[in-house]
């Protein structure tokens, strides 16, 4: 009998659907980033309201060029475990408009412009902790370092095809440890060397537009399912679908989950912690929405709902100043999504790895988890650290006292997000005076 003929696997060939899903997607990534400055604008006092906005808007210009120029190269070129290069990369000068991103169905083009997304946002998340006080040029070159030195290989780490932390196994299906351990890590070292705002726990430093910050938490859950479902590169096997579902499933419980702990702690159910809330489910849910089902999901949302509704107080014991709370909600929130893989995978969504309680009697996975987990941590940190340590000691980071107490929109853009110099006139606005005044008079009658 003649020997079976084996055939080699078809070559993937470029799909149109998966190609415009994944553009979608990354369209959904980058209203993320407005979306977040619109949340933190809200979250700080009228006078900072300009500044927190553009520290958002600026890594969308800032990242894009770098990570055009060699970002893309040395986060995903294949060089070793712990960067990587492709020089055919650089400037994307050699890359073919239908050159497919290997093992994919969708263009290298695509697959580079999904990644710069979150490579924008990252960076963006650390702004919160620093609001009222930074330099917005020290912040931009902030940005530009940072995003080279720690963004950059940590990407490779995590996602790159030679990475350390990939080849090791670490499962982070949309950026657990990449993006928000990064980011929380980056934000907890920076705010250790340039210190607390000035009034901090004694004078009051409310959010001066609850609903902005509403409008803000509704872009980012919006947008973040372009971020979690687009993170498998298309949409023909299920997976993109499961990530989808608990994404959403994530979110509810965690939103429940912090108002619930808010009423008990507190007494009150706040738009605050329910925006709050709801970013964290989004946060914690990113790693692990892949590897766990729906009910696990439940799970994930719900312990880090309660979890980092606890860790935002912790700055006021330990005397740190995450002025937003990227600390407690992205840094708590990634390690606590990061860590439930080890516990809640399944073996039936992105891999077969399983978690404790489905089988992994040895711990193998928590333990891989572990390993990214703290690498990312502790080389966020110290590096981030010593950035805003160099940058500190040369051009400054923070702006001076007196431009703090009276407002850094002011110091540092020459504007104020409200002017209110041009209202009162008219008839609408005589005969609104005129009303106050006649109720004021009445009221002194009265009195009298």
């Amino acid at each position: 009998m003649a020997p079976a003929i084996t055939l080699a696997a078809e070559a993937p060939k470029l799909s149109a659907a998966n190609t415009g899903f994944m553009l979608i997607c990354s369209a959904l990534v980058l209203i993320m980033t407005p979306g977040l400055a619109f949340f933190y604008g809200g979250m700080v006092r009228v006078k900072s309201t300009l500044n927190m906005l553009m520290m958002s808007f600026i890594s969308m210009g800032i990242v894009t060029i770098l990570w055009v120029l060699y970002g893309f190269s040395l986060a995903f070129g294949e060089h070793n475990s712990l960067i990587g290069w492709n020089s055919h990369w650089f400037g994307l000068s050699d890359i073919g408009l239908t050159q497919l991103w290997p093992g994919y169905t969708i263009p290298i083009f695509v697959f580079m412009v999904f990644q710069m997304m979150f490579a924008i946002i990252t960076p963006a998340l650390i702004s919160g902790a620093l609001a009222d006080r930074v330099k917005f040029s020290a912040w931009a070159l902030f940005v530009a370092l940072w995003v080279t030195i720690v963004y950059v290989p940590v990407a490779h780490w995590v996602w790159g095809a030679d990475g350390w932390a990939f080849k090791l196994g670490v499962i982070d299906f949309a950026g657990g440890t990449a993006v928000h351990i990064n980011a929380g890590a980056a934000a907890l070292g920076v705010i250790l060397v340039i210190g607390k705002r000035v009034g901090f726990k004694k004078d009051p430093m409310r959010p001066h537009s609850l609903p902005l910050v509403m409008l803000g938490a509704g872009l980012l859950w919006f947008g973040w399912f372009g971020f979690n479902a687009g993170s498998w590169l298309g949409n023909d096997d299920g997976v993109g679908a499961l990530m989808f579902v608990n994404t959403q499933v994530a979110t509810g419980a965690a939103m429940l989950a912090w108002l619930a702990y808010e009423k008990i702690r507190h007494g009150a159910f706040t738009t605050l912690g329910a925006a709050s809330g709801a970013v964290a489910g989004l946060v914690a849910i990113t790693p692990s929405g892949g590897a766990v089902s729906p009910l696990g999901a439940i799970a994930v949302g719900a312990i880090a709902g309660v979890a980092c509704a606890a860790a935002v107080g912790l700055k006021f014991k330990f005397g740190y100043d995450d002025s937003l709370d990227v600390v407690g909600v992205h840094m708590v929130g990634g390690i606590i999504g990061s860590l439930l893989i080890g516990f809640f995978a399944t073996g039936k969504g992105q891999s077969t790895a399983t978690g404790v309680f489905y089988g992994d009697h040895t711990w193998t996975q928590l333990w891989k988890q572990c390993a990214g987990v703290g690498a990312v941590l502790a080389y966020s940190l110290i590096v981030s650290a010593v950035l805003a340590f160099l940058l500190d000691k040369t051009i400054g980071m923070r702006v001076t006292e007196d431009e703090e107490i009276s407002g850094i929109d002011q110091a540092e853009h020459a504007e104020s997000a409200y002017d209110f110099s041009g209202t009162g006139g008219g008839v609408i606005g005589s005969a609104a005076h005129s009303s106050a005044l006649a109720a004021a008079t009445q009221t002194k009658k009265v009195d009298a």
